[in-house]
Formats: structure tokens, C-alpha cells, sequence
């Protein structure tokens, strides 16, 4: 099968960024293009302590930019590589992240969703739960799952770093 149009969900994470580059080189193998898509979900960034006003006036525009921000990086990346890049962001209001993707999927006509996965196993992911279980147990089309080996993240070279660091 030939992927055309694939689906990318970033969050800024490197596991997303990891499936930007993964979606970036299958998409030059097939000629396809890439749909970047960010969920904003400004319900995980409250307090319950802002002000109506204060949280549609500065909270809800600040994470508005920050999702334009990241996609826009992300963008650039891919269209350096002069794959057909596109971005879409969502404003989540009361939805699961993984039902908004799987809809954005099936509207766009994706033929791919690519997603990182953190491979959280065991009490982890019962308490943070999956999206990227979720997406793929529901999308319509088939979804690569990327995730990073041990410490491609930069965590063991910081690690190391600081080691070298205290060292010297």
C-alpha cells in the first residue's frame, strides 16, 4: 500500500518529534504529504483558580500560540525535506485527544496516522491512560506507532553530561 496522505499528531514531545521525522521519510518514499495536527486541550491547564475573563483573555491565547508555535517548527522541518506539509490545529473542549484524532483522520481522508508512543506500561499508563492505544484501537486506517529507544530522548546524555560535569 501506498500512504498519501499522512496523519501526524505532535505535541512537542520527543516521541512526536521522532514521528515527524518517521512520517517525513516514509512520505518521501511514497511521494505522499503530511498533515501536522495539534490538540490544544486548554482543559489540562487549569487551576480552577483563574478568573473566566482572566483564562479567555491570556491562558487561552498563550496556549493557542504555543500550539501554532509548535506546529509551525514542525512544519518548517518537514518542508525542508520537500514533502507537501500541511497544519491543523484544534481547540479541544470536552473531547478525548485520541476521538479528535481519529476524527480529523477520517475527515481528511488519512490514509496513515502516525503517532510517538512513550510505551508507558503497567500502573502508569492505567493512571495516565493512551491516546495512542486509543487511536489505534478506533482509527479507521492502520497507525504506526514510533517510539524511542532508551534514552534517544536526551535524558541518559544529560545524565552523562552532568556526570562528566561533576566530575571534572
Amino acid at each position: 500500500m501506498s500512504y498519501q496522505h499522512l496523519l501526524v499528531a505532535v505535541d512537542g514531545s520527543p516521541t512526536a518529534d521522532h514521528a515527524v521525522n518517521e512520517a517525513t521519510g516514509l512520505a518521501q518514499a511514497t511521494g505522499g504529504r503530511i498533515r501536522l495536527l495539534n490538540v490544544m486541550d486548554p482543559l489540562a491547564h487549569i487551576s480552577g483558580f483563574e478568573r473566566p475573563d482572566v483564562y479567555s483573555q491570556e491562558v487561552l491565547p498563550r496556549l493557542r500560540q504555543a500550539g501554532e508555535a509548535l506546529l509551525r517548527r514542525a512544519q518548517e522541518r518537514v518542508a525542508q525535506s520537500g514533502v507537501p506539509v500541511d497544519t491543523v490545529l484544534i481547540e479541544n473542549l470536552d473531547a478525548r485527544v485520541a476521538d479528535l484524532v481519529v476524527e480529523h483522520a477520517k475527515a481528511w481522508g488519512a490514509d496513515l496516522i502516525v503517532l510517538g508512543t512513550h510505551g508507558r506500561r503497567g500502573l502508569a499508563r492505567v493512571l495516565m491512560g493512551s491516546d495512542a492505544e486509543q487511536i489505534a484501537r478506533t482509527a479507521p486506517v492502520p497507525v504506526l506507532l514510533v517510539r524511542l529507544s532508551a534514552g534517544a530522548d536526551g535524558s541518559a546524555a544529560n545524565a552523562a553530561n552532568a556526570a562528566n560535569a561533576a566530575s571534572a
